[in-house]
C-alpha cells in the first residue's frame, strides 16, 4: 500500500500548522487507496544542518541524520503544509528538507499552505526547491486564507470548498507516487 508523510511544516508555538495538517489527516485516512502518517518536525531533533556532508545513500554521520534518512526513506509520497512565513517557507522546513537528497528522490508531493495571501509564495518557493531534489510536485494544491479559514487568525475553520482542492491533490500525490515506484531505488539505510 502506498505510503503518504504528512509533514507538519512549522514548530513555532501557537503554530497553526498542527491543526491544518490533522485537517488533512483526517480526510486523507477515510481513504483506501493509500495510508497516512503525520511527520511532526516538532518531534524530529534536527539541530542545524549539521552533516559534514551528504555522502552516499544512508551514508550519514550523526544519529538523527540517519534517523532522519530512515523516516523519509519509509515513505512512498508527501503531503507537506506549511504556512507561509516572510513571503517563504519556516526555516524548520527548509532545514529538514535539506538534510537528505537520496531519501526524497522520485516521489511525489503536494502542498496544502496558508498565510495571508494562501500560502502561496510559500508553495512556490517550495516546487523549486523539492525540483532540485527529485520529488515531482502535483499541480493541484490547497491555499487556506488566514482572514477566511481562520477564526481569529487562530481557529481552524475551513469551508466545505476546500475539500475537493484536498481531494484533487491527494489523488494526484497518491497517483504519482505508485507511478514513480519503479524509478525508486530503496538500498538499507545505514543505521551503524
Amino acid at each position: 500500500m502506498t505510503r503518504i508523510g504528512i509533514i507538519v511544516g512549522s514548530s513555532r508555538p501557537n503554530r497553526n500548522s498542527e491543526q491544518v495538517a490533522n485537517w488533512v489527516l483526517e480526510h486523507a485516512s477515510r481513504r483506501d487507496d493509500a495510508t497516512f502518517e503525520l511527520i511532526d518536525l516538532r518531534d524530529v531533533p534536527l539541530p542545524h544542518f549539521d552533516e559534514p556532508f551528504i555522502p552516499a545513500f544512508g551514508m550519514y554521520q550523526n544519529e538523527h541524520t540517519k534517523q532522519w534518512a530512515s523516516t523519509i526513506a519509509s515513505f512512498d509520497g508527501f503531503v507537506i503544509v506549511t504556512p507561509e512565513y516572510n513571503h517563504s517557507i519556516p526555516g524548520v522546513l527548509k532545514n529538514a528538507i535539506d538534510y537528505v537528497y537520496a531519501e526524497w528522490a522520485n516521489k511525489a508531493v503536494g502542498f496544502v499552505s496558508y498565510g495571508m495571501a494562501g500560502g502561496a509564495r510559500a508553495v512556490e518557493h517550495l516546487r523549486t526547491i523539492v525540483g532540485n531534489l527529485q520529488l515531482a510536485d502535483v499541480r493541484q494544491q490547497v491555499t487556506l486564507h488566514l482572514m477566511t479559514e481562520f477564526e481569529d487568525l487562530t481557529v481552524f475553520r475551513p469551508a466545505a470548498h476546500n475539500l475537493e482542492a484536498l481531494n484533487t491533490m491527494l489523488d494526484q500525490v497518491i497517483a504519482w507516487s505508485a507511478a514513480l515506484t519503479p524509478l525508486r531505488v530503496t538500498p538499507a539505510v545505514s543505521t551503524s
